[in-house]
């Protein structure tokens, strides 16, 4: 076999392995390690080229933000700070049909500023949100499908964990990645309002609920005690990193201080709590770095086989123009985010693409935020629809199946993909704060 037979080989060896459930790293590393000793016909070639990959991707300093930003949002979540700014939320939207889902909404994208995680986002307000908006009579389908859809805002807004992961793979700054899907955030948050605003007046069955009349304006001491710490955690990390006082690093540090202070003043950490918060960082660490260290030698094997030259060359000779190969990459991403994870298609794809867009002198910042949430669609979508799967299994819940939970996020995904068409139409959307 030739070096591009070998190279197209491994990528669907990689695809069908995690489909089936191996462990996405040792997919990765594993056939890119066998693919480069047959390439070259040389074990300790391949041996070399391991040690390289793990030398450049763990021990750079920038990774430290994968701990740092984990912590912080792990004592974040544990200091009940997401419940807090969800009961502002829902005392201001209230008396709109649908408000409790666009307070769910906003709140979640204001949870996302300071955790990150689309996982944790969905186990939160499965837990918090549903149950409130199932006492007032929304549809279970409706209620699952916020937070479905909310709940993708955690990888979006920074910090997030894909932004992070996406940044190593195209070489970019963390901190420009971070500042970056601001905006894009920001605007999906919107969009996700203006349709839940736009479903309950044209199909309020569908939504379903009654009006909140029952309760009482939070005082401004109420609103003011929930929010100030969030919105104190917000102002430290994402405009420390704005205005340059801080790397994403020493951001990351500067939050997960201040998030356990939080934590401590309120109460809401115990030594047990601490203990487990830094357990529970230690794992999601490693799988992260390990993630990264395979994607090394991913990407070394495909420079080896010469497969995002080939599939330029190709593209170049049929005259594909920059709508088609963005056509291409969306369908692909969404594609495949109905079979793997949003880390398993950023560290697949984005090698084979990334020296087709340098070439057009096209922004790899912008291009990391198409993919991030091109790739986010997948996690509404079956059959692995990650937060659907999670928001399932957090509510236990005979009433709501899994196919309520996919059927009611639909409409979001779909709003989404009007999203992504809009961030890649108009590329300024996501460049917005760096320019």
């Amino acid at each position: 076999m030739s070096p591009i037979e070998i190279g197209i080989a491994s990528v669907i060896a990689i695809i069908v392995l995690v489909y089936i459930g191996v462990y996405i790293p040792i997919a990765l590393g594993v056939v890119s390690f066998v693919s480069i000793w047959l390439m070259r016909d040389n074990f300790e070639l391949a041996m070399n080229l391991l040690k390289i990959a793990i030398g450049d991707s763990v021990m750079e300093y920038t990774f430290a933000t994968v701990p740092l930003f984990t912590f912080m949002g792990l004592v974040v979540s544990k200091a009940g700070l997401g419940a807090d700014i969800y009961e502002v939320m829902n005392s201001g939207f209230r008396k709109v049909k649908g408000g409790i889902g666009m307070a769910t909404v906003g709140a979640n994208a204001v949870f996302a500023a300071v955790t990150g995680s689309s996982i944790a986002s969905a186990s939160v307000f499965a837990k918090v949100s549903v149950p409130q908006m199932l006492a007032f009579n929304y549809n279970p389908r409706f209620a699952v499908g916020v937070v479905a859809g909310s709940s993708v805002l955690g990888m979006i807004i920074p910090p997030s964990a894909m932004l992070i992961i996406y940044s190593f793979v195209a070489e970019q700054s963390v901190g420009d990645m971070f500042l970056a899907g601001v905006v894009p955030g920001l605007l999906l948050a919107a969009a996700y309002i203006i349709a839940i605003w736009t479903m309950g007046r044209l199909s309020p069955r569908y939504v379903g609920g009654r009006q909140i009349d029952d309760s009482e304006w939070m005082s401004a001491y109420e609103i003011a005690d929930k929010t100030l710490p969030t919105i104190v955690l917000i102002v430290v990390v994402l405009g420390g990193i704005y205005t340059g006082w801080l790397t994403p690093v020493e951001a990351g540090a500067a939050g997960s201080l201040l998030g356990l202070a939080i934590a401590v003043a309120r109460g809401r950490m115990t030594l047990r709590t601490f203990w487990d918060a830094l357990l529970e960082t230690g794992h999601i660490t490693a799988a992260i770095l390990f993630l990264i260290t395979a994607a090394s030698i991913y990407s070394r094997m495909l420079g080896l086989a010469g497969l995002p030259n080939e599939l330029g060359n190709i593209l170049a000779e049929t005259q594909m123009t920059f709508f088609w190969i963005m056509f291409i990459y969306v369908l692909l991403m969404i594609f495949l985010g109905t079979l793997l994870d949003t880390a398993s298609i950023i560290l697949i794809v984005v090698p084979l693409f990334l020296p087709l867009i340098e070439p057009m002198g096209l922004s790899l910042v912008w291009f990391g935020i198409v993919t991030v949430v091109g790739a986010e669609i997948g996690l509404l979508t079956p059959p692995l629809g990650i937060s659907c799967f999670v928001i399932k299994a957090t509510l236990d819940d005979d009433r709501i199946s899994l196919k309520d939970v996919f059927v009611g996020a639909f409409p979001f995904a779909v709003v989404m993909l009007i999203v992504l068409i809009a961030l890649i139409r108009f590329p300024s959307l996501s460049l917005a704060i760096l320019n």
